[in-house]
């Protein structure tokens, strides 16, 4: 049983499709009596909550432009916050306006920013919160730092990229993170960067905490093997969906029998389901929207192979999902990739933007049921051992614990 007291779990929108890892956090940490409340800058948009748990999820949330929306609320709030300690107001105020970006829009933003930290610090105060963790750290991460600054509630964040580390000095990751108690990193990669745009006398706060999946909720089944691909995300540019096109057009003529269904929305899906239309994949290419997690499990169930052909990643948890069902799967070698899969092992690791090493990876595991069997095996093995939420939750349970009683002396990473 953990000694931390209230903890808000703040993001930028809570819940919502794309995040599902986030919800399955939250649940691990109450699961072992960590009194977790989770609030969102943003109200998600309806069509993002798959499921009811999803659903129930957002009704217990508290949504932070939407209470800073009413004037008479807002200025409440930040009365409260001056009238209790002047000094630390005007502190946070100028900490907002020395770590604000170029440009009078960036600061016109910050200021915004500013006036959701004083909206977030009250409701903290007002539910006696005593820690504040974050994940994604960008706007929300500022809003994070900012109701630190004003309330003296200490904060954490979960750091994941890849966007992040295009940016560094425009989101002042360096302050973020000598602000922190500590950070939670999701790979040796994403904490290497961080070990780059930080100081060297706040390494020892960057911990690794992977993101995790419950492989029991994808336990496989015998496959025919036969030729059912999957690809699950965000259609948008940077998981290369358009190179995943192009692979399926090569691979068409050898394989008449071949199927391919896209889980997931965004910005360029009408672009996609017409691209694929332009090189006569209609027939075999699906786009079905989001689905609930329960969805995606037996989708996972009934496919023969995974693809992520993505640009720039985390360590997706897709990828896991997908290894968890025993589904071999064939993605990118970006970011901490190779720390998830081993090129020949888990899976097939290719050069992002290349479709003619995709189609090859692809045709590959379509003709050899042995391989993509022992891919199969392998990648369960590999996530039921270091990507378990179980044991991420408890991880990171520990290091809330641990840095709340201001005595962390904690390795970079707690093997399971």
């Amino acid at each position: 049983m953990s000694n931390a007291g209230p903890i808000a779990y703040l993001t930028g929108e809570y819940p919502r499709a794309t995040d599902t890892f986030i919800q399955r956090e939250v649940a691990g940490l109450r699961s072992l009596g960590l009194d977790i409340q989770t609030c969102s800058i943003r109200r998600t948009d309806p069509s993002h909550h798959v499921g009811a748990e999803q659903r129930e999820e957002a009704a217990r949330t508290f949504h932070v432009l939407e209470a800073a929306k009413n004037p008479i609320r807002l200025l409440s709030a930040h009365a409260r916050i001056f009238a209790q300690n002047p000094r630390r107001y005007f502190g946070a105020l100028r900490k907002a306006w020395a770590t604000r970006a170029p440009g009078f829009k960036a600061g016109l933003y910050q200021l915004i920013y500013f006036a959701e930290a004083g909206m977030l610090a009250r409701h903290m105060q007002a539910r006696g919160i005593t820690h504040l963790h974050n994940h994604i750290a960008t706007a929300s991460c500022t809003v994070a730092m900012l109701a630190s600054a004003l309330s003296g509630i200490p904060f954490s964040f979960t750091l994941h990229g890849p966007d992040i580390f295009f940016e560094p000095h425009r989101w002042r990751l360096d302050e973020k993170i000598a602000s922190a108690r500590f950070v939670a990193c999701i790979s040796h990669f994403c904490r290497a960067q961080a070990m780059n745009f930080s100081s060297s006398e706040n390494w020892e706060k960057l911990h690794i905490v992977h993101c995790g999946i419950e492989p029991d909720r994808y336990t496989p089944k015998p496959r025919k093997r036969a030729k059912q691909l999957l690809f699950v995300g965000r259609l948008a540019g940077v998981k290369g969906v358009p190179v995943l096109l192009d692979a399926l057009s090569t691979l068409r003529e050898a394989h008449p029998d071949l199927n391919v269904t896209f889980i997931g929305d965004g910005p360029e899906r009408a672009a996609l389901e017409e691209r694929a239309q332009e090189l006569g994949l209609g027939r075999i290419t699906k786009f079905v929207g989001y689905k609930s997690q329960s969805e995606v499990a037996e989708a996972l169930m009934n496919s023969d192979l995974f693809v992520l052909p993505s640009f720039a990643e985390g360590v997706p948890v897709v990828l896991m999902e997908a290894m968890a069902a025993e589904v071999p799967v064939i993605t990118t070698h970006v970011a901490g990739v190779p720390e998830l899969i081993s090129d020949g092992q888990e899976g097939i690791l290719v050069h992002p933007g290349d479709s003619n090493s995709l189609s090859h990876a692809i045709e590959r595991v379509l003709n050899d049921v042995d391989l993509a069997e022992s891919m199969g095996k392998a990648g369960r093995a590999k996530v039921s051992a270091s990507f378990n939420i179980a044991h991420e939750a408890a991880w990171l349970a520990e290091l809330l614990d641990a840095y709340q009683m201001s005595a962390p002396n904690l390795p970079v990473r707690n093997q399971p």
